[in-house]
């Protein structure tokens, strides 16, 4: 027998959050979220998406009131799909199929009854760059914001019924690794044009930075598949909450005089530091955060965007950037190792843009669909041209 819970009450919340906490007490890998960060999800003053959407968790327990699983259930009318289709994320098992599959039978229903016809999951209610993916390959650290999960996750999805729509490709390369001779040449030759230069991010002009990147992204990415345009104001407001952790020397912009033309945006990966803090973040927290910060050397980061405008495409103004940039952050920074995440599978420009980094991939994440009419011909996420 299995006792379902609606999470509403803040022992249920906790209980919300300290279930994965022990069941991976013992997996040296394994790193806790934040305990703001997931409950900024279900803040329905905080997560925009309540706007149009409507999203619950549950709490599974055995007779012995023990939890088992939990996860949380959700309807997002902005992830539009060729059918209707809700969102399963947050989940977390104990390693038994029956288990598993009353949660994802209870999934269902809740969906159904609202008009649903397919589930994917794990995923966020919200944006795809957070807890977004079921871990398949590379069960190493996550970075943050990354989710994590035990190897047989992949097992309990499968065996109910979910195929894979999509995977979630994360590339890895040495800081000091060998750079491409292609990189090396193209730096040379854009060296000698003295229109072009190379610049690193700066904290204290965050309004150019902002222009600057929303131009770029608006002109590489926005008419690129699923990619929609941004606005100047939402940049320059997640630069500012980056604030804080902004490396200057790991985030750079390239430009044609004045004009932006190409950016590769980085930053720490925070999990170096979050992984001492046992997922809280109150004052004594944030006081032993900017020791660590401080004191203890952050080897990896991560690369969040990568750009060039189409003018140019295919003329090496990635290589002059990246050599410029790895030239700098080898001399100015700890970083060993730069990780590239969320590729998707159905994205082969940015693939191809990866591998021409001289990278690996490290790990694969996947988002797992299941369509509630078992007679209905599956189909992966169209590729993106």
């Amino acid at each position: 027998m299995i006792i379902v819970e609606e999470v509403q009450n803040e022992n249920q919340k906790r209980e919300f959050l300290e279930f994965p906490a022990r069941l991976y007490q013992n997996d040296k890998n394994y790193i806790r979220p934040l305990d703001k960060d997931i409950e900024d999800v279900f803040n329905t003053e905080k997560n925009k998406f309540f706007k149009d959407g409507v999203c619950t968790r549950f709490l599974f327990k055995n007779k012995q009131h023990e939890t088992v699983g939990k996860t949380a259930v959700f309807i997002n009318r902005q992830y539009q799909q060729k059918q209707p289709t809700g969102g399963i994320g947050f989940f977390d098992c104990i390693h038994d199929q029956q288990t598993a599959n009353f949660i994802f039978d209870y999934c269902r229903n809740w969906l159904q009854e609202r008009g649903i016809e397919a589930m994917d999951g794990p995923i966020n209610f919200g944006e795809r760059d957070k807890f977004w993916g079921l871990l398949t390959e590379g069960f190493i650290e996550p970075l943050y914001g990354m989710n994590y999960n035990y190897p047989y996750y992949k097992t309990l999805f499968e065996n109910y019924g979910f195929k894979v729509y999509f995977e979630q490709l994360c590339f890895s390369r040495p800081v000091f690794g060998e750079v491409s001779r292609v990189f090396t040449i193209m730096h040379a030759k854009h060296k000698r044009n003295p229109s072009i230069s190379a610049m690193p991010m700066k904290k204290n002009n965050l309004e150019k930075f902002a222009k600057d990147f929303t131009e770029v992204y608006n002109k590489a990415w926005a008419t690129h598949g699923e990619g929609k345009k941004i606005e100047e104001a939402k940049i320059l407001k997640m630069f500012k909450t980056m604030k804080p952790i902004i490396n200057e020397h790991i985030s750079w912009f390239v430009y044609e005089g004045e004009k932006p033309i190409a950016m590769w945006i980085n930053i720490p990966d925070l999990n170096q530091w979050f992984k001492y803090l046992n997922g809280q973040f109150g004052f004594l927290e944030k006081l032993k955060f900017a020791w660590v910060k401080k004191f203890r050397k952050n080897e990896k980061m991560v690369g969040l965007v990568f750009g060039v405008v189409p003018e140019w495409q295919k003329k090496g103004i990635e290589g002059y950037m990246i050599w410029e940039g790895t030239q700098h952050l080898r001399k100015h920074t700890d970083f060993k190792i730069t990780e590239l995440q969320w590729i998707g599978d159905f994205n082969p420009k940015m693939i191809r843009i990866a591998e021409n980094l001289d990278t690996t991939v490290t790990r694969k994440l996947a988002t797992y669909r299941y369509l509630f009419d078992r007679e209905k011909e599956f189909e992966r996420h169209p590729e993106l041209n």
